[in-house]
């Protein structure tokens, strides 16, 4: 798991294609239902469009099971194959493309449609800011009480966070860590605790 790119905010771009007008529309969405909200949310924006064709990555940029792209309505493999292609060329994750087509009244043929729908994705890319999302793991550890401040210190070398805590006989601590640092992490509360303190992972694997 990785640290990848994420968009920042949400981008336009609009060409005008042998009087056929393309208005790209590139946005964060973070998981599916949240990519069709957002493509939902295009269409009824411009309801008069004759297509509003889409792909989204809407997980980590290698999560095949969170791919998805549509046509809506242009020959199979004009729109959503090319809208997807650049999208997961940018090695971004938890990314959307709607892309709002007004015809023209001039046909583009296909290999026309595939260089609008793919030009116009590739040019909004240009435009879009970029952030690093670092994937988190959550872990519930018992810590002796002796061995708080020591506990602190490595959560906080590591970029971690406590989210919350719970005083018995130990202290339970339920704790956040950059899931490229949890392996490290465990070896270094293992080795200050002698083997007493563990991580529980509390988050299913990916």
């Amino acid at each position: 798991m990785k640290a990848y790119l994420i968009p920042a905010e949400t981008v336009e771009f609009s060409e005008e294609i042998k009087k056929s007008r393309f208005i790209t529309f590139i946005a964060h969405t973070e998981g599916i239902d949240s990519a069709k909200a957002y493509i939902q949310s295009i269409k009824e924006q411009f309801p008069d469009a004759r297509h509003h064709c889409w792909a989204f990555v809407a997980g980590r940029p290698d999560d095949s099971q969170q791919l998805g792209f549509s046509d809506d309505g242009e020959p199979t493999g004009t729109a959503g194959k090319p809208i997807l292609a650049p999208l997961l060329g940018s090695g971004m994750g938890e990314v959307t493309a709607v892309v709002v087509r007004y015809f023209g009244g001039i046909k583009l043929g296909t290999g026309g449609l595939v260089r609008a729908y793919g030009s116009g994705v590739q040019q909004a890319l240009k435009l879009l800011p970029t952030k690093t999302k670092v994937p988190q793991l959550r872990f519930s550890v018992a810590c002796e009480y002796s061995l708080v401040s020591l506990f602190e210190q490595v959560v906080e070398q590591y970029h971690g966070q406590v989210l919350s805590s719970e005083y018995t006989d130990k202290v339970t601590f339920i704790l956040s860590l950059p899931a490229v640092h949890s392996g490290e992490v465990e070896v270094k509360l293992r080795d200050i605790s002698r083997g007493s303190m563990q991580l529980i992972p509390l988050d299913k694997n990916e």
